[in-house]
């Protein structure tokens, strides 16, 4: 019984979020939400994003998920029960030489870095990643603009 309470109260505190929220607050406070290594987790990864690239956009998208962009979607940050996973949106175009991409592997588009209780990740080379979406956002290398461009 205590189980479904609180799954209740989670599901409660997700659909608690209003349009109205700036997505910076929204993601603040998911990451309070989780109160475990996981919202350590997403807090450490949001700093090293804005480390990174200052100029990056918090947006709140997918009923509930946090997401980093500049011109285009850099990455989203989902939280599950064993792990935090980030998606790079066009992940498969983006040299990984730490090899930090360990999940996604097989999409023509996405790649994913799951990082699992206890783990860390390389700061320099996921901030490297980092600028590197940013790079490939800004260079119109999208299937979006090259069918403008036909």
């Amino acid at each position: 019984m205590q189980h479904l309470q609180n799954f209740q109260e989670e599901t409660m505190k997700k659909s608690d979020a209003s349009p109205d929220q700036p997505a910076s607050e929204l993601i603040s406070k998911r990451i309070a939400e989780l109160g475990d290594w996981r919202g350590e987790t997403l807090g450490r990864i949001r700093k090293l994003i804005k480390q990174a690239d200052p100029d990056v956009v918090e947006e709140w998208k997918w009923m509930g998920t946090p997401v980093w962009s500049h011109g285009g979607i850099i990455c989203t940050g989902e939280s599950y029960k064993d792990k935090v996973k980030l998606t790079f949106a066009k992940g498969a175009s983006l040299p990984d030489p730490a090899s930090l991409f360990n999940s996604s592997l097989d999409g023509n588009m996405r790649r994913a870095i799951d990082i699992f209780e206890g783990e860390e990740v390389d700061e320099a080379a996921f901030k490297a990643l980092v600028l590197q979406a940013v790079a490939l956002n800004g260079s119109g290398k999208s299937k979006a603009s090259k069918k403008a461009k036909s």
